[in-house]
Formats: structure tokens, sequence, C-alpha cells
């Protein structure tokens, strides 16, 4: 008799170690997280914080620009980090060098929740967290007519007024591809006509930025009334110059897409997978919004027309957008490259 109770307190005893020890384990687990580092403070306040109490996780991350946080994961062969932001662009890069693996849909439920266009912008890999859009800011108290059309860059009235964001960043090839339409040709196709269109166009150009912030400097000390950019730094412009409006092209604005993807060295499939989910949640989408953050992708959030203003927000802009093959550029982007460094070294 007493052999039994012995054996049955001792049985219990084991699985209340096991118990302890997988509980341990689950607070042990480590979520490496490659962002940009901006918006820290909101970040930790909107997804860290709330995020770790339902993990039960801690959190690192690996900081950098896309191209820096990009060639380290390649140099390691997709391994050290769990979850990695980037533009789609260098999303791009990375599904086809093999450095990601496709996610499971079924794991991520609030994806029912977001425009068709992040759901599976690039296959069956990473959605979008966020909704960009590339289009003209200028300042409407000095250009006049107003700009509506990609066109209108070529203006002789802009001489000297415009800067173009520089060809290895984000934006940068889009001018190749709109300056291939201005001169009536596919950009992949007759490369030749849209140089010589970018070479037409030299005039206006004052100078090509590299960064949000040498742009806002640009604008902020009347070096530039015109200029090719991201929207999220038409808050940052405004700030600088009231005046500076995003032009309304009738020939539309271009979309990007910010997204997430899990490495194929990642050591929390599960684990990732929460985490996309949760930063796809209705309330962790409203609340970047709010705060300047990000542009919602996610249908649910609802906006103020005042906090909405810089955003790309609301069915029919989303539907407006044109989307770019990224494939397709980045395969043509190493001779764009070449090609556009000897217009602007001249």
């Amino acid at each position: 008799m007493k052999a039994r109770r012995f054996a049955r307190i001792l049985s219990l005893a084991l699985l209340a170690a096991a118990g302890g020890t997988a509980a341990a384990h689950a607070q042990s687990k480590t979520l490496t997280i490659s962002w940009w580092g901006y918006n820290g403070e909101k970040m930790n306040a909107n997804i860290i914080t709330p995020f770790k109490k339902i993990c039960g996780c801690e959190i690192v991350f690996e900081t950098g620009n896309n191209a820096d946080r990009f060639n380290k994961l390649k140099l390691r062969d997709g391994k050290g980090v769990d979850v990695i932001y980037l533009t789609d662009s260098f999303s791009q890069l990375g599904i086809e060098q093999g450095l990601f693996q496709e996610i499971d849909p079924s794991k991520i439920p609030n994806l029912a929740d977001i425009y068709e266009l992040g759901k599976a912008p690039q296959g069956k890999y990473g959605p979008a967290y966020t909704i960009g859009r590339v289009g003209i800011v200028y300042d409407s108290a000095k250009v006049n007519p107003p700009i509506t059309a990609w066109g209108d860059l070529w203006r002789d009235d802009l001489k000297s007024s415009v800067s173009l964001p520089g060809i290895t960043t984000t934006a940068g090839p889009l001018v190749v591809l709109e300056a291939g339409k201005h001169g009536g040709a596919d950009a992949y196709e007759d490369t030749d006509k849209a140089f010589s269109e970018i070479e037409a166009l030299k005039p206006n150009v004052v100078k090509n930025y590299n960064t949000g912030s040498e742009l806002v400097n640009l604008i902020s000390t009347g070096e530039v009334r015109v200029a090719l950019a991201q929207d999220f730094t038409l808050a940052s412009m405004q700030a600088a110059v009231p005046t500076m409006t995003w032009a309304k092209l009738k020939d539309g604005d271009i979309a990007t897409l910010n997204t997430v993807n899990i490495p194929k060295g990642s050591e929390n499939v599960e684990l990732a997978h929460q985490f996309i989910n949760f930063i796809l949640s209705k309330d962790v989408q409203q609340a970047e919004a709010e705060q300047g953050v990000d542009a919602p992708i996610s249908t649910k959030v609802s906006l103020t027309p005042d906090q909405a203003k810089i955003w790309t927000y609301g069915a029919d802009m989303v539907a407006s957008l044109t989307r770019i093959d990224y494939a397709k550029m980045n395969a043509a982007k190493a001779d764009w490259i070449d090609r556009w460094n000897e217009v602007f070294a001249q």
C-alpha cells in the first residue's frame, strides 16, 4: 500500500517537474525580429509589450536599413532571425534567393481582414502589414498649374525644381518605369528610350535624395519644389513646408508594400506566425495608424479624415494603385543602376 502511494506521489512530482520545465522552456523562448528601428517607443507600447504578455517570450531586435539586414540574413543563409520586416522589393529578392519559408495561412486568421493585395503579394510567402504609395509631392504655393500627371515632371516651368529618389532606393527604379511611359515605351523592352527620357528630365532635377530626412531638408531650404516620394514622408514635409501637397495624378499612384516574412532558419516558426497574426490585428493596426506609425492594411480600421490624410487609406484609394512586378524589376535593376549613374555623374 505504502509502495503504491509512494509511486503515485513520485509520478505526480515528475509530472509537476515536467510541467515546470515546459513552462520554463516557454519563458526562455526568444523571438528575434529584424526591422528598421524607427518609432521604437510606439512599437514597444503597441506591439512588443502586449505580445510578450501573450506569448510569454522574450523579444530581441536586429535593426538597420533594408540592404544591410537583408545582406546579413543572406550571409547566415536565412538563420538567426525569426521574423524580418522588408519592403516588397527586398522581400522579392529573399524569395528568389531561397531565404524565406512559405507561411501557413491557417495560423494567421487576421489575413481574412486585410486588403486583398496584401494577403499574398508575392505568392505563398509573407503578407504585407502596411500599404503605401509612391507619387509626386509639390509646393502648391510655388507650382502653378498644379501637377496632375507623371508627365508633368518634364514641364519646362519646373527647371531646377525637382528631386528624384536615388536609383538604389525603393522608389528610384520607378522613375525608370515612368520615364519609359513618358516616351511611349516599356522600360523593360526599350531601356534606351526610358533613359533618353531621364536625360531629358535631368535639367529639372536639382539633386537625387537617398533618405526621407534628406528630402525633407531639401524641401525645407526651398531648393526643391517638387519630388517623387513615398507617402510616409508627407507629414514631415508638411511640417517643414505646410503647402507641400500630394498630387492627384490622373494616371494613378504606385503601391508599395512592407512585408513580414519568416526566414528559412527560424527556430520559432509557430511563434513567428503568432506574431505576424498579432500585428495584423485590428487593435494593433488601429493604434499604429492613429499614432502616425504605419498606414493600416486591415479593412477593419476606421480613421477620421484628419487621421487618414497622411495615409494610403480606404478601399477606393487602395483599388486605384498600380502594382509593380518586382521579380521583373530586380532582373533589370543592375543595368538600370549603371545607366542611371552614367546620366547623373555627368
